[in-house]
């Protein structure tokens, strides 16, 4: 239950302090941004270099035909050919047709490794960014939407593919293609290209200085389409609210404006890349142009043979097109740095909650359940240091005894069950479980020991199976079954369509709130925790349903400890001691005898509720 004292989450993006205790982010600017993702490209070194060699032989077939081309003019057309003519031009084509097979089968091999490794960079990438989201603690949650983490498991992952299965093997292929064919046109003619080459450098300044303003709108972009994929998680995600409000048009509304955003972002950044690609294909090629208008007087004054002129004009192709390519190319590197950076900053937050360096064991327990001690707890939320949620807060708990939480809301009750599941860690004082703080336990070992029945019960889309399996992943079909009939869940899972293999619907939307909290307590009893906590476990069900679940709970409490939040105080009348807290404190504790009759908070609330159950009661009669 959210008892007021559980913080609202807002909708802002991770905050700069989330980050405080991780690696630094990368520097702003491309080479830095793509730079980070380099561990997960040297674990497949092998098929980089396999790819780079398919790369440098298809390159190096490619800049073989502008010399064979000058073969053939020379010695096939030339005045010097003779009647050796017909048999160099069927030698060049001979030669040409072996130079392409060799291209097409190194090119072939070339994709092929290259689009392997995008889809498993990918993968890696959506892997360990999903795996580390869900290591973060609520604080995380609390600042980020779901649907901004969705964006970038999913578009900014698929930018980061299309870099590294398709941009960046064009670009090293290009970049070779350039050197290569930069390296023939000083063979062929030094003068030439040595002008060609100071009309380039005038040409890059501008190109690379636009560049960045490419790649900020690029980063803007993939913000805009974050933003619009979150409000549509959330909104899909309220759909029965939404509906029960009539708010259809207005939220769809909301979302054409804030796609509209993303497209105004996207046309902007589509307008500088086509402002950065006119610009690197004019200079360039009109820097070419010049070149070989140089080159056509020379070979009529005779100082260069038709053959050169070929191999000239054929290499500058070569390396214009290398430079248009690789401007294209810059425009998904542009595109996949602002991806790459925001992946970083996701992966780059650290929880501050963390298994101890050096980690403790619980000790040995007898049956009977856990003891739980809590000495001089202090806690404010992250979002809310100025306002204490508990306070000096005391208490020991003995293996096997039934602890009921009563209060206001905003007491501090939830906020307790939190601190114990170590969501959060207090800013003083401290947990012990078995003697043992809970801050030296790992935390698959401290969450391992408690079980929990939350209010809003979460119901996993799967089979009514699976999701009573969540609370122990080795258990079997029949002590599945065997939890379900504890909780009073067997006979209305028996009654789906396919049993226990029915499915439930997305967050269980084809059971009723009763029903999704006797799977929700079937999966704790299942987990068969020494510690067991009930948030409002039997809120959601009816006057039957209730009696059923109260008797299976007592039973499941035989043997463990157990901590009960209730409104209800009907529920908790049997506990064998009552707790009643008020901001962020313990004010009283007794049995329910011994509160009534102390005439404080406990006694008022049993006062108000039972008094309602009479009036309630007399109404129907």
């Amino acid at each position: 239950m959210n008892d007021g004292s559980t913080p609202t989450p807002n909708t802002t993006a991770p905050r700069a302090a989330d980050a405080a205790a991780a690696p630094a982010a990368p520097a702003k600017g491309t080479l830095a941004a793509l730079r980070g993702l380099l561990p997960f490209l040297r674990p497949y070194r092998r098929q980089f270099v396999l790819a780079g060699i398919a790369l440098l032989v298809a390159a190096g077939a490619t800049l073989a035909i502008p010399y064979a081309f000058k073969q053939m003019i020379d010695h096939g057309f030339g005045a010097a050919a003779g009647n050796a003519s017909p048999h160099n031009v069927n030698a060049t084509f001979l030669a040409l047709f072996g130079v392409a097979t060799v291209l097409g089968v190194a090119t072939a091999a070339r994709f092929y490794m290259v689009s392997w490794l995008g889809e498993r960079v990918t993968a890696d990438i959506r892997s360990a960014v999903y795996g580390h989201v869900v290591g973060q603690s609520p604080e995380f949650f609390e600042t980020t939407r779901t649907g901004e983490v969705l964006s970038r498991l999913t578009t900014d992952t698929t930018l980061i593919q299309t870099v590294v299965g398709t941009s960046i093997s064009l670009a090293l292929r290009n970049t070779l293609l350039f050197a290569g064919g930069l390296a023939m046109l000083f063979v062929t003619s030094a003068r030439l290209t040595s002008i060609i080459l100071g009309l380039l450098v005038l040409t890059v300044v501008p190109i690379v200085l636009y560049g960045r303003r490419v790649r900020k709108l690029s980063r803007d972009s993939q913000d805009r389409i974050a933003d619009a994929s979150a409000l549509a998680g959330e909104i899909l995600n309220a759909m029965p609210t939404v509906q029960a409000f009539t708010h259809e048009r207005i939220e769809a509304r909301r979302f054409g404006a804030s796609v509209e955003g993303a497209f105004a972002t996207a046309m902007r950044r589509i307008r500088a890349r086509s402002v950065l690609t006119m610009l690197a294909i004019v200079l360039v090629f009109g820097a070419i142009v010049f070149v070989l208008w140089l080159g056509a007087h020379a070979v009529l004054e005779g100082s260069m043979t038709g053959g050169d002129l070929g191999q000239f004009i054929l290499y500058a192709s070569i390396v214009s097109g290398a430079i248009g390519a690789l401007s294209e190319v810059m425009g998904e590197a542009q595109r996949a740095a602002g991806a790459a950076e925001r992946l970083l900053e996701l992966l780059a937050v650290r929880s501050s909650i963390q298994d101890p360096a050096r980690a403790r064991a619980l000790p040995a327990r007898a049956a009977g359940g856990a003891a739980l001690q809590l000495a001089g707890v202090d806690f404010s939320y992250p979002s809310r240091p100025e306002s204490a949620a508990l306070a000096q807060l005391d208490l020991d708990v003995r293996p096997g005894e039934t602890v009921a939480i009563v209060g206001p809301s905003g007491a501090g009750k939830t906020t307790l069950f939190q601190l114990l599941l170590r969501f959060y860690d207090p800013q003083a004082g401290a947990i012990r479980l078995d003697g043992v703080d809970i801050r030296d336990l790992p935390l698959h070992t401290l969450r391992g020991a408690i079980g929990i029945v939350p209010q809003d019960t979460v119901i996993f889309s799967a089979d009514a199976l699976e999701n009573i399996r969540y609370g122990r992943a080795d258990a079997t079909d029949a002590e599945v079954i065997a939890a379900a009939k504890l909780a009073a869940a067997h006979e209305f899972i028996e009654r789906l369509p396919e049993g226990y293999r029915s499915f439930l619907g997305e967050r269980g939307v084809r059971l009723s709130g009763g029903q999704r909290q006797r799977i929700a307590i079937a999966r704790a009893l299942l987990k068969n925790p020494p510690l067991l906590l009930l948030d409002e476990a039997t809120s959601a069900l009816d006057a039957e349903s209730e009696r059923l679940v109260q008797a299976a709970l007592e039973a499941a409490m035989v043997g463990r400890t157990t901590l009960i939040i209730a409104h209800r105080l009907a529920t908790v009348q049997r506990a064998d001691r009552i707790i009643v807290m008020e901001d962020g404190r313990i004010v009283e504790t007794g049995t329910h005898a011994s509160l009534v009759a102390l005439g404080g908070i406990y006694a008022n609330l049993a006062a108000l509720q039972f008094h309602n159950v009479q009036v309630t009661a007399a109404a129907q009669a």
